[in-house]
């Protein structure tokens, strides 16, 4: 007999955390409350491109800046991390498409990825179970009081959240769904 999926819809994660400003993230790929285009996915029709984002509005004393991709709806007590990147200087405002592959190439310079929960250093696309409810993918930007974390590339990305809430001075959220 096959395990059900039917659970309640996981609150919003950042909501969660000690309440800090909110500044812009946008996307040229991606709308706020719209479905991630295929293309943004790790299924059998996307191709695991991270999304275009942008941001602006952050605080004048911001040192840096992480970037993460996370879905709260994933079967599991802890969600699903699919993409972090850190050591991103404070006068970078903006990731291009694609830059989440596993070579990096294109993330500004002193910047890094760290392993997702499927164990690799890149983006992976939204790829909820088949019939399983909405997923909600949130891109968060946190603007940081620091630009060294004292993070390596072998942090796992739920520590590296945690270390986050004591250095963001503001975040921007972005937020899509998918369903298969």
């Amino acid at each position: 007999m096959a395990a059900s999926l039917t659970r309640p819809v996981a609150p919003e994660p950042y909501a969660l955390l000690p309440a800090v400003p909110a500044f812009a993230v946008t996307s040229a790929d991606w709308v706020h409350g719209e479905r991630v285009p295929d293309v943004h996915t790790n299924t059998e029709v996307g191709a695991n491109v991270s999304p275009q984002l942008s941001w602006s509005g952050f605080p004048a004393g911001t040192r840096g800046f992480a970037v993460n991709v996370f879905d709260p709806d994933a079967p599991g007590v802890a969600g699903w991390w699919h993409w972090t990147v850190l050591g991103v200087p404070a006068d970078v405002t903006e990731l291009a498409r694609g830059v989440g592959a596993e070579d990096g190439a294109g993330l500004p310079p002193g910047a890094f990825q760290l392993r997702g929960d499927d164990g690799v250093a890149a983006y992976r696309g939204s790829a909820p179970p088949p019939g399983d409810q909405v997923h909600r993918y949130y891109v968060a930007v946190h603007a940081l009081d620091t630009d060294d974390l004292g993070l390596t590339p072998q942090t796992l990305p739920g520590a590296a959240s945690a270390a986050l809430v004591f250095h963001t001075l503001a975040r921007g959220l972005l937020m899509a769904t998918y369903q298969r």
